[in-house]
């Protein structure tokens, strides 16, 4: 199967350095060039693009205009703009609509690596119907209480960053949202962060209060298909996975990267519950109707029902906003590490050792039902190192908060 890549500048002399940078990739993609907004739509309609990447300034259009008519027509279509930095206003419009951003001047190698990692990601789900839905999503929901807290703060006149970013760190919606912007440059900032404590400091009070209170770029949970006992499971279960993954790979003498990377994949596994309860309501109450009433293990209802599990769903769209490759990476194999590419000691093998110790610690209905990958602790030498990831496990301490007071009466 092709793939299929558009690029729009106004600039022909941008197109052609384009062009003569990336030729050595002719055999492996199809590429196109054109110069306005209006020309990239038409191409659209007559041929399919997996990949679209557009300069921000342009007459007439925008790219951020261009890229809200994709995301409504083209869904399924993968969104980056690749421009100069622009002002804040230029940008926040830009936030919404764009998947990813990278700054001008970009190395040719950086270009290549992020198309190649996009046309990856979409390898995670098959499924077109849920490429579409999922490719479209500007923010995750966040847990209403947290949300409250942080717009509260943002508004008090002088507010607290460290606050912020703490609050920040204890959702995974506001997290994947604040690394996207972090890793993707939309600020000129070209970095690898995985910490959200971190990002936020990165950002900055000035650009999180615009990006907060002015473009809403966390949106607060909303859904029928969960009720208040299962908003409050999965922000105890992503916050207890994260410190254990975390406390893990401490345990295990990794670096300061693995350690928050192992912290924030804990934090997002289950994001893709929250992806399916609030943007395919309808379909997803299905699945948790098979489990709650036919006494299916929930990953088995998905994908039944759905072709596709949660973490697919999560993996997809955090690859979709260019997070660090091994935050993904354990998000999408929190089910079982022997299916990823990594090997040894990995972010997949702390989420999943962290999920399943949890789960064993609580149960609930909505848990994914799976054992230690055994296999994978022995074909990399780390069998027996179980009892001592257990033993963190038991003495990891209750969360600060007690979930009820967390969640609001009706979600609504």
């Amino acid at each position: 199967m092709s793939k299929r890549i558009l690029f729009v500048d106004d600039e022909p002399m941008v197109l052609s350095g384009l062009q003569r940078g990336l030729r050595s990739m002719r055999q492996e993609w199809e590429m196109a060039f054109v110069t306005s907004g209006a020309e990239a739509l038409e191409l659209m309609e007559e041929q399919s693009f997996d990949i679209v990447v557009t300069d921000m300034r342009m007459p007439v259009m925008t790219g951020a205009e261009l890229l809200e008519q994709v995301k409504r027509r083209f869904p399924q279509c993968f969104r980056i703009i690749l421009s100069g930095q622009a002002d804040q206003q230029t940008i926040l419009r830009a936030v919404d609509p764009t998947h990813q951003y990278l700054a001008k001047p970009c190395d040719t190698a950086e270009l290549k690596r992020r198309l190649t990692r996009a046309f990856a990601v979409r390898g995670l789900l098959k499924n077109e119907e849920l490429q579409a839905v999922v490719s479209r999503l500007d923010a995750l929901p966040s847990l209403p209480a947290l949300y409250i807290e942080v717009t509260r703060e943002l508004e008090n006149t002088e507010p607290s960053l460290p606050r912020i970013a703490h609050l920040v760190s204890e959702d995974m919606a506001m997290t994947a949202k604040i690394l996207q912007l972090v890793n993707s440059a939309f600020f000129g900032l070209r970095c690898r962060i995985s910490s959200p404590m971190q990002a936020v400091q990165m950002l900055g009070l000035d650009t999180l209060r615009a990006l907060v209170l002015t473009t809403h770029v966390f949106d607060k949970f909303c859904t029928d298909s969960l009720g208040e006992a299962e908003i409050s499971y999965l922000w105890k279960h992503s916050l207890a996975v994260a410190g254990l993954a975390k406390n893990i790979a401490a345990s295990e003498k990794a670096d300061r990267q693995l350690i928050d990377d192992c912290f924030t994949a804990g934090l997002l596994h289950d994001a893709g519950k929250l992806i399916l309860a609030s943007a395919m309501q309808n379909k997803y109450q299905h699945v948790l109707d098979a489990v709650r009433k036919n006494d299916k293990k929930l990953i088995a209802a998905e994908t039944e029902i759905l072709g596709c599990n949660h973490a697919e769903i999560a993996a997809y769209l955090l690859g979709l906003w260019g997070l660090p490759e091994a935050v993904i990476d354990g998000v999408a194999w929190h089910h079982g590490p022997s299916g990823s590419s990594q090997t040894g000691f990995s972010t997949a093998l702390a989420t999943h050792v962290a999920t399943v110790f949890d789960d064993l610690q609580s149960a609930f209905w909505m848990q994914d039902g799976m054992s230690l990958d055994s296999e994978y602790l022995h074909k990399n030498g780390l069998a027996g190192r179980e009892q001592i990831w257990r033993k963190l496990g038991d003495d990891q301490p209750a969360s600060r908060v007690a979930p009820s007071k967390l969640a609001t009466h009706n979600l609504q």
